[in-house]
Formats: C-alpha cells, structure tokens, sequence
C-alpha cells in the first residue's frame, strides 16, 4: 500500500484487507524500492514509523461504522438533530454516539474528536 495516510486506523483496514506492506509518500525513494523488493519477494513489511502509529494506539477502542458515521457528520458541521434525520434514528442516540465516540477517541469536545478522528484516520475531509 502506498499512500499519504499515516492514521492507525488507516493503516489497520489496509493490513485486515490483505496489504503485506504499508509506505508513505513521503517515504526517501531507497526505503520505499527496499520495501517494495521485500514485498515482491514475498516479505512483509511495515516501515518503523508506521509501525510506531500503530503502536501508539494498540489496546484503544475502535470506532464502530456508526461511530464513524456520525463523526463524518460532525465534521460536515451537522447538529444531533440534523445527524439523526440524516441517519434515520433518533437524537438521543446520536447523543450516546457522539458521547461513546468522545471516550473512545479522549476528545473534550465535539471540535476535538474531528481533529482526532481525523489525525487517526477514521474520518476525511
């Protein structure tokens, strides 16, 4: 896999679908052909910086689809009760979502867990 996205969450869909290697872009050109040769060799391998990202935060809750769903909501700038028309339930569950998503990620605020969310890689804008 060769991307831009450096969040945990990036790099474990990547992994769970089936990728033996995970490099940036921003990778220096020699690591990223060393990579690729272990790879076409048929080696995994994950560079010491991503593999640092996804140490960072091993142990930590995930964010279920619905989470996920509803902080892409957030960050589009949408309030409980437009997010719970959008997603056809009812407010207080986007409330229980927003709270569970707010633990899950340790944001203080709604402003805080976008960030997050999108630093890790569960979200984009």
């Amino acid at each position: 896999m060769l991307t831009t996205f450096e969040g945990d969450a990036e790099i474990k869909r990547a992994l769970e679908a089936g990728a033996r290697g995970y490099m940036l872009k921003s990778m220096p050109r020699k690591q990223l052909v060393d990579v690729i040769r272990k790879v076409h060799g048929g080696q995994k391998h994950i560079p010491n910086e991503v593999a640092a990202q996804i140490m960072e935060h091993l142990g930590t809750e995930t964010l279920s689809k619905r989470e996920v769903e509803v902080l892409q909501k957030v960050a589009a700038g949408n309030r409980n009760s437009d997010i719970a028309a959008l997603l056809f339930i009812s407010e207080e569950t986007v409330k229980g979502h927003v709270k569970h998503i707010m633990e899950k990620l340790g944001a203080s605020d709604r402003t805080e867990a976008v960030s997050i969310g999108i630093r890790r890689g569960f979200i984009h804008l």
